[in-house]
């Protein structure tokens, strides 16, 4: 597997049931919320501080999303995206990046066209089965329980940064 991740230089995420368990709240106003997992946002700064940028490429359109990537520093965000394959090539084209260096996190049938395409694609322990049968790893936490954590932390292991993220924190 750390073949796949060695020239991994962005990461692709998913948002509902992937940074979120899956769950929408409406309050009686109507309003959206969704909660996100802090060991995931760690684990995406870590990325970010190593110089592996993250991008979110999600099917629904919320504000709650925009709040949460421009929080994390996330400036790739593509909402609203129902054919995703289209919002990865705009990725692929805005950062000069090709699909070997380029790592997916989806867990339903609409991320796999990118899941397939990617150099790495994993999927959280309670992914539809779809997206687990094509995932190069399928983590053992679910969906906005830090699956998300553990992909960032595999990635940085694999490429061989994980001794420079243990010396901030004396691990």
């Amino acid at each position: 597997m750390n073949d796949k991740l060695v020239d991994i230089r962005l990461l692709l995420l998913d948002v509902d049931g992937v940074m979120t368990d899956g769950g929408i709240i409406y309050d009686a106003n109507g309003l959206e919320t969704k909660v996100f997992n802090v060991k995931d946002g760690h684990g995406i700064k870590m990325l970010q501080r190593h110089g592996i940028e993250v991008g979110i490429i999600t099917g629904r359109t919320s504000q709650v999303v925009t709040f949460r990537a421009k929080e994390l520093g996330i400036s790739l965000v593509y909402q609203g995206a129902l054919k995703k394959l289209d919002s990865y090539e705009d990725v692929k084209q805005k950062t000069g990046l090709d699909d070997r260096q380029i790592a997916y996190v989806g867990d339903d049938v609409i991320d796999v066209p990118v899941m397939r395409r990617v150099a790495f694609a994993a999927a959280p322990a309670d992914a539809l089965v779809e997206a687990r049968a094509v995932a190069h790893y399928v983590t053992s936490c679910a969906g906005g329980r830090g699956a998300v954590r553990e992909v960032c932390d595999l990635i940085l292991k694999g490429r061989g940064l994980w001794d420079e993220v243990a010396v901030r924190y004396e691990l």
